[in-house]
């Protein structure tokens, strides 16, 4: 009696073959800036704790060509993230109603990113002032 080999399906490029799975691992892929800027605020955190000569060396670094061009890299980086998250977030909800219709996917994902620009903005205005 001949063993039977089990059939093992590919998994190489399995994301590959779907343009939505291919938009999704983009996405999750554009998490990594996410990480590299919370390990640039850490370090400068961790410069700041080490006194004022640190502080400033931490501060002439971001102010060079290319941490200027890493943080460009960056922000694209992060509206991306933030614009497929909000397009991900009305198949995520559970349908919401507004005075008896529901609310479309796009108006959801246009609040959600008008309510982010107004956030940030606000957190613009704060620490423009605090640093006045």
């Amino acid at each position: 009696m001949s063993a039977r080999r089990p059939y093992v399906r590919p998994m190489a490029g399995w994301w590959r073959r779907n343009p939505w799975f291919v938009e999704y691992m983009v996405h999750e892929a554009t998490a990594l800036a996410v990480v590299a800027y919370a390990l640039i605020l850490l370090a400068g955190l961790f410069r700041l704790g080490q006194g004022e000569a640190a502080w400033a060396q931490w501060r002439a670094f971001l102010a060079s060509p290319l941490s200027l061009a890493l943080h460009g890299v960056l922000l694209l980086a992060f509206a991306y993230h933030a614009w497929t998250w909000f397009r991900i977030m009305p198949r995520t909800l559970p349908p919401i109603r507004f005075r008896g219709t529901r609310v479309t996917a796009a108006t959801i994902t246009g609040i959600g990113l008008v309510a982010t620009l107004v956030a940030s903005a606000l957190v613009y205005v704060v620490v423009a002032r605090l640093a006045a």
